[in-house]
């Protein structure tokens, strides 16, 4: 158990800077800090987990989300939550833990069975999982990548009969913690689609592992069908509301043509995508080439067919998720689900075989000290090249070092919990009103912020929101995406963030305070913001000319912790 136990600390070690700082570390914002922790964080704090059905809602976002809208309450993510109700950073950290953890002993227990499995090749195996564990990966989505070699290794048991209550008790797990969107269908599709290559090559011989196979893969979905039952139930049986994802429109989104689809492909195959696990894939190949020339021409053609058909299979995937967001341009008008529905998810599943293309290289190393120390070097490389990539990490390293980047603030600079408890606290005075009485929007920092803050908002990021609210939404906005073309393309033809544009803005969002920053005119429809319930806006920046926006300033805050600096103001009647 040695190189297990070294590989565990190796992992501590690369935890270690931001569980040391804690609320002074960073913290991924872009859709983890912004988006999936605050949803997370009230779902639990609201105890409306388990709270489905078609009247139920988030009352604290947009005037009243579909509860149905979020993730589902069988979750180990929102198990985690619940145990640390009220304390999100906490959470976080402890989920990450955990899910990082849960990632090396699924790939260590795949290599000692399948990739590794001679006993001199144990340390190297450990040092693979460690690899793995550190990969740059949104931990909010729980085991959606890091337990996938779990899974792989299960659908191997099974196809060999080996261990197969151990391999259907992975299957019946796996979507407790994992998002079913995000891989799912894409697992069933490569996983079905492997079946049936089995039985196309060795006929009548694969029909017991296929039917073994076949019934993983339907306890895997069978399982995500009871996880995900609100949103199935919303979507096939009783529609709870039309989602504002119906609304998408490719074509004025998203450039298109032979060149970009080409050029996405690339990406997808030299770096993934940065949802899912991005790296440079170029030490597996790198690992290929070396081990190549080291090899007897008979393993060299053995290993140059094995890899050959991964990098195939990459090499379509990678086309695949390329173009298709132009195959969906095609067909989104007859088809308003299938632009609705992300076709290029397969990117999820690259990581696992990029390393399994490493792996294929690695065993076919001799146990000699040179051969050892190749393969060692190898996986370092691999760590190596992935560690850059990790927003969190790089970030959290230069707070230790005190070299802080201005636009990563800390946890505790980004939630400034004392500035918005002085917001509070003037509001309260001033009027006797809790934040239940009345709604808020952000400009020049995320709805997010005030969220996590325990304000009610008008304005939110959301993967799905009834379309009725989007319209409902847009006359206070209509003005400023008046001015900017590619804003209001961003807003209608997508929309998931429901924010409070500024053309002078553009799309950004995080403004600190320093360097302190004007808007000079806002087109703001404050009637139509007071229709909504709307009264205050909470702005990271200074307007110019309040009045003009049907605004006036009620204060100005500032707290030594926080990033932003606060300027409230009321909607007049």
């Amino acid at each position: 158990m040695r190189p297990l136990f070294l590989a565990l600390l190796g992992l501590l070690l690369f935890l270690l800077p931001v569980l040391l700082l804690g609320r002074h570390g960073y913290v991924l914002i872009h859709d983890n800090l912004d988006t999936e922790i605050p949803l997370v964080y009230l779902l639990t704090k609201l105890h409306l987990a388990f709270a489905y059905g078609r009247d139920v809602v988030v009352p604290e976002v947009m005037n009243g989300i579909p509860r149905n809208a979020l993730r589902p309450g069988l979750s180990a993510t929102v198990l985690v939550f619940s145990i640390f109700e009220g304390k999100p950073l906490v959470a976080y950290l402890t989920h990450q833990v955990l899910v990082r953890v849960l990632g090396l002993l699924a790939m260590y227990w795949l290599l000692r069975r399948y990739g590794l499995a001679r006993p001199e090749q144990r340390g190297l195996a450990a040092a693979v999982a460690l690899a793995w564990a550190t990969l740059p990966l949104y931990s909010i989505y729980g085991l959606t990548v890091m337990g996938q070699p779990a899974l792989l290794g299960a659908a191997l048991d099974l196809r060999q009969g080996r261990r197969r209550g151990l391999a259907w008790a992975v299957c019946a797990l796996f979507p407790l913690w994992s998002i079913f969107v995000y891989v799912g269908p894409f697992i069933a599709v490569v996983w079905g689609g492997l079946l049936l290559l089995d039985v196309l090559r060795r006929g009548r011989a694969a029909w017991p592992a296929t039917l073994r196979g076949a019934v993983g893969l339907a306890l895997l979905l069978a399982m995500y069908v009871v996880v995900e039952w609100p949103l199935f139930y919303s979507l096939l049986v009783a529609k709870q509301f039309v989602s504002h994802r119906e609304e998408f429109d490719l074509v004025r989104l998203l450039p298109h043509g032979v060149g970009v689809g080409l050029k996405e492909a690339a990406r997808y195959f030299w770096l993934g995508q940065y949802h899912a696990s991005p790296f440079f894939r170029g030490a597996a190949l790198l690992a290929v080439g070396l081990v190549l020339a080291r090899l007897a021409p008979a393993r060299r053609q053995v290993l140059l067919r094995r890899v050959g058909v991964a990098l195939a299979a990459l090499a379509g995937f990678s086309l695949f998720c390329g173009f298709a967001p132009q195959l969906a341009m095609l067909y989104q008008k007859q088809l308003p689900l299938l632009h609705a529905f992300t076709l290029n998810r397969f990117h999820f599943l690259m990581s696992l075989t990029w390393f399994g293309i490493l792996v294929l290289a690695l065993r076919e190393l001799p146990a000699t000290p040179v051969a050892r120390r190749l393969a060692y070097g190898l996986v370092v490389l691999q760590l190596l090249v992935a560690l850059p990539f990790n927003t969190e990490y790089v970030n959290n390293l230069r707070l230790l070092v005190g070299r802080p980047k201005a636009e990563a603030p800390s946890y505790a600079a980004f939630v400034a919990p004392g500035l918005f408890s002085q917001v509070k606290s003037f509001i309260l005075r001033r009027t006797g009103q809790p934040p239940a009485a009345y709604r808020v929007i952000s400009l020049g920092m995320p709805p997010a912020v005030a969220q996590l803050n325990d304000f009610y908002t008008l304005d939110s990021n959301q993967n799905s929101y009834p379309l009725t609210y989007k319209h409902t939404f847009r006359p206070l906005v209509a003005g400023e995406l008046a001015k900017s073309p590619a804003l209001a393309t961003y807003y209608d033809a997508w929309g998931n963030r429901c924010y409070l544009f500024s053309a002078e803005l553009g799309r950004e969002y995080l403004f600190g305070k320093q360097p302190p920053r004007t808007v000079q005119h806002l087109a703001f429809d404050a009637a139509a913001f007071r229709a909504l319930g709307g009264r205050y806006v909470l702005s990271a920046v200074r307007l110019a000319r309040p009045e003009a926006s049907g605004l006036r300033l009620l204060g100005v805050f500032n707290d030594s912790e926080a990033y932003w600096r606060l300027h409230l103001y009321e909607a007049a009647r």
